[in-house]
């Protein structure tokens, strides 16, 4: 009788080592968006905080300047 070749296949540690794998790829990705956005938000709240602090230099110094104005 003659042997007839059997088609390879995985064994069932093998393939539950891949889905590991590719789980931990995909939660990679999934981390590594959203320290993008988080990094995102930041840039802009720390456009906004700067905004703010110029803002209230300038209101203090047109205050000064306005009573410098009242006392000449």
């Amino acid at each position: 009788m003659s042997e007839i070749p059997l088609p390879p296949f995985d064994c069932s540690p093998g393939l539950r080592l891949s889905a590991h794998e590719r789980v931990t790829e995909i939660q990679n990705q999934a981390m590594n968006r959203r320290l993008e956005r988080m990094e995102q938000m930041m840039e802009r709240l720390e456009k906004r905080l700067w905004l703010t602090v110029y803002g209230v230099a300038a209101v203090i110094l047109a205050q000064a300047f306005q009573s410098f104005l009242v006392g000449l």
